[in-house]
């Protein structure tokens, strides 16, 4: 009875996916609220998740040459304000520092709530010659936005990320790298968080705030809501321009850069939660569990289990798996809860009828199944095990969403299809007033979009001629 009432500690996911969520990101001890409203403290167990999600994504950065490095915190309100459209679109997020050293500052200092701003003030130093492009350059960092509505990882007043920021010298090499970052973004994603994304340019309405052109990730909640999970950003020469970062092209002529952004965040962990959750807790994947397998001993108080637990634990161990051994006095009907909970990919019993028999019993988290395996393969048993829970996660993800998105022709018949949980898939005009009616009347926003509207196709909203098709949901 008492492993029963843990269990039902958690919302019904199906009934209230967002209580679900409140409840498990903190009985799975993945972070705790802020003294500051709208800011969490991210546990151990959750960074880790973070620490396997940077080392994964970093790898991938440099293998396209990306480097490293950092820039300040705080930047001069007067570089915000050299590029309008970005100030208009931050204004209300922006944190701004007045006070400092005892005395009233003689300029206010931006709490950067991202940093185009100060990179493009330090490349139009670093920029002089076609020779020093295409400069490339990322962050892992802290921002500050100061939302209104916040929830744990999904949107926070301050919030752990990496932003990349380049300048390229023609248009063409600008927008190469847009869709070559926003490509990592997928494969990351899809190979190591078994999320797979839908993929795109956004529209008008919905691309970054001084953007010639913005291009996203959006996962699919199980209740059809979309989390934007990063984006890459073309912004043109705007920013070169407002900077004054020129260089001398091959014919000796000054020419402004071609700059672009991408980043993602910690709102990714969010994602990994909302997409494979279940009644039982999280299930992580294999890739970026901060443990691999749990081993819970049984009758732990019987001669030679826990030994014989650790020992098991070293075996992996020394095969790069992430292991850790229950030796707490909960009982094993709690632990399994527990673990469950938290998400483990895989849960080895091990007691003394197992070692007698040479045996360990393995649960998978990602389906519950139950096999038994032999010690004397243990290692490769795991291996393969854990690979094929990472590509399960996955192909049930991608079904979701496959099963889960709707053609529609009309608003009515778009707000019956996100009611029933699906995300909508309609035409559109285009034109941003229209796109800003459909949210205000319905909540509804687009996402990305699919494609060009080729055949006479008609907007879903004002029956207009449609621009392109897109996907439609409400967001996180």
């Amino acid at each position: 009875m008492e492993d029963k009432k843990f269990v039902e500690q958690l919302t019904d996911i199906n009934k209230d996916l967002s209580q679900w969520y409140t409840d498990v990101i903190t009985k799975a001890d993945l972070c705790d609220y802020g003294p500051v409203k709208g800011t969490m403290v991210i546990k151990p167990y959750g960074y880790e998740i973070w620490e396997h999600i940077k080392e994964y994504m970093d790898a991938e950065f440099k293998k396209v040459g990306v480097k490293n490095a950092y820039f300040p915190m705080l930047i001069p309100e007067s570089y915000l304000k050299k590029e309008a459209d970005h100030v208009n679109g931050f204004a209300p997020e922006v944190a701004v520092v007045t006070y400092a050293g005892g005395q009233e500052l003689a300029e206010k200092l931006i709490v950067r709530p991202t940093s185009e701003t100060i990179i493009c003030e330090m490349y139009s130093k670093w920029i002089k010659s076609y020779r020093d492009l295409p400069m490339v350059m990322n962050q892992w960092c802290n921002v500050v936005r100061w939302e209104k509505t916040t929830r744990p990882f999904l949107r926070t007043s301050e919030f752990l990320w990496q932003e990349g920021h380049t300048v390229q010298a023609t248009e063409e090499d600008a927008q190469k790298d847009v869709e070559k970052m926003l490509n990592i973004y997928k494969k990351v994603c899809a190979e190591d968080l078994a999320i797979p994304m839908l993929s795109g340019k956004k529209t008008e309405r919905e691309k970054f705030a001084g953007a010639v052109a913005t291009y996203g990730i959006e996962a699919v909640m199980r209740d059809g809501r979309c989390l934007q999970s990063g984006t890459s950003h073309n912004l043109g020469t705007n920013f070169a321009k407002a900077a004054n970062i020129k260089f001398l092209n091959k014919n000796g002529e000054w020419e402004y850069g071609h700059s672009t952004s991408w980043g993602t965040s910690t709102r990714l962990i969010g994602a990994v939660i909302m997409v494979h959750g279940d009644e039982r807790g999280i299930k992580l994947p294999p890739k970026v569990a901060p443990i691999q397998v749990v081993i819970v001993p049984i009758a732990m108080h019987k001669e030679g289990v826990l030994a014989k637990a650790e020992e098991v634990a070293d075996r992996l161990k020394a095969k790069g798996v992430r292991v850790f051994v229950d030796s707490t006095d909960a009982t094993p009907g709690w632990k399994f809860n527990q673990w469950e909970m938290k998400g483990v990919p895989v849960r080895l019993e091990i007691g003394p009828r197992d070692i007698e028999n040479n045996n360990a019993v393995l649960v998978r988290r990602d389906t519950h199944e139950k096999t038994v395996a032999s010690l004397d393969t243990l290692e490769s048993t795991i291996e393969n095990l854990l690979a094929d829970i990472q590509s399960n996660m996955y192909k049930m993800a991608l079904d979701f969403v496959e099963h889960n998105s709707r053609d529609v022709n009309s608003v009515e018949e778009m707000v019956e299809c996100i009611d029933n949980k699906h995300v909508a898939m309609a035409y559109h005009c285009g034109c941003i007033e229209c796109e800003q009616a459909l949210k205000d009347e319905t909540g509804i926003q687009s996402r990305v979009i699919i494609c060009d509207a080729t055949n006479g196709e008609k907007c879903v909203r004002c029956g207009k001629p449609a621009k392109y098709k897109a996907y439609f949901a409400k967001q996180y």
